[in-house]
């Protein structure tokens, strides 16, 4: 197993979780505040070209007030635990000032191409930028493992497009997984409640901040004009509140989703087919059945009784499930 810690650490773990190696050659990481080394995925064709991908918060050359999300490709060297022929591949575009909202994850989709989810940059300043289809904040982007725009990407009319977007209008995707038809689920956190969980379609825009069912931190304030509106997209799920219970008075901090994988191994067939996300804030795993129509059906919230913030849920080979805490733990999750 490879584990990317918040300071720019990459470690190589046998699969009981036991250290084998801090792998070296990673690149230079912004860590402050919520920046860090971000996610890491292996390359459909490891097995033959060792590649590995990683994203990550990286400063401006020219500028270290300025950062943005960048995903980099390199070749693991288990021989000498080092990372070879590293290759930044893309850049968020354009790098601002401020340390929150990096996303991010990395999924690859069944085609051999990325999807790369950023996070809308947080600051008041940033988070309209989100449905601005010439920049890179609150987007799902599709690349190829040059970093090119994906053969198939929508076409947007917008003058300046990037063209590596997939979907727009997210504020903090902090996780993303394909199903068994190949289609990409989302998770992302909301402002002061209304975390979300969306189902990713080309070219659909999700709204934020025009639409959303949060509030602006510190007040009963909604953020936007409301929860609907007609061209964008409702969630699949939506919480108000960590314990997903109505919203009352003074209960308005929600779940914060990190993670997400949608379940196909046999280990538990009951969950076949069902979306499974940690929360950070909630400090469990959520559980969430959706119909064959991507409706919610229901969900249950799990492991509340540990108290963990939950960074990652993996499947493994394996079939069992592998959870990240914020505290340094690797469990997993067996009958």
């Amino acid at each position: 197993m490879l584990v990317t810690e918040k300071g720019g650490v990459l470690k190589l773990l046998t699969a009981n979780g036991v250290t084998v190696a801090t792998i070296s050659g990673v690149p230079a990481v912004n860590s402050s505040g919520q920046g860090g080394l971000l996610d890491v995925v292996v390359d459909p064709a490891h097995a033959s070209n060792q590649r590995i991908y990683l994203t990550y918060a990286e400063n401006d050359a020219a500028n270290s007030s300025l950062s943005g999300t960048a995903v980099a490709r390199a070749r693991l060297n288990v021989a000498a635990n080092r990372l070879d022929d590293v290759t930044v591949i893309f850049r968020q575009a354009p790098k601002v000032a401020s340390s929150g909202h990096f996303g991010s994850r990395l999924v690859f989709d069944a085609n051999g191409y990325l999807f790369v989810a950023l996070g809308d940059r947080q600051s008041s300043s940033q988070r309209g930028f989100s449905q601005d289809l010439t920049r890179g904040n609150g987007k799902v982007m599709r690349i190829t493992t040059e970093g090119m725009p994906a053969p198939g990407n929508p076409s947007f009319s917008a003058t300046g497009a990037q063209s590596s977007i997939w979907s727009y209008g997210h504020r903090n995707p902090q996780g993303a997984a394909l199903d068994a038809k190949g289609q990409l689920w989302v998770s992302e956190h909301g402002p002061q409640g209304g975390d979300e969980i969306n189902f990713a379609q080309a070219g659909k825009n999700y709204g934020w901040p025009i639409i959303s069912y949060g509030q602006e931190y510190g007040s009963t304030t909604p953020v936007g004009e409301g929860t609907a509106k007609a061209g964008m997209e409702q969630p699949v799920s939506v919480w108000l509140t960590r314990d997903g219970s109505a919203y009352t008075s003074g209960s308005k901090s929600s779940i914060a989703p990190s993670g997400l994988v949608v379940y196909s191994g046999n280990k538990f067939p009951e969950y076949s087919g069902n979306l499974l996300s940690g929360a950070l804030a909630g400090a469990a795993l959520w559980r969430v059945a959706v119909s064959a129509e991507g409706k919610e059906v229901f969900r249950e919230r799990l492991l509340a009784n540990r108290g963990e913030r939950i960074r990652d849920v993996r499947q493994g080979p394996d079939g069992w499930l592998y959870l990240l805490t914020d505290n340094g733990k690797l469990l997993r999750v067996s009958r």
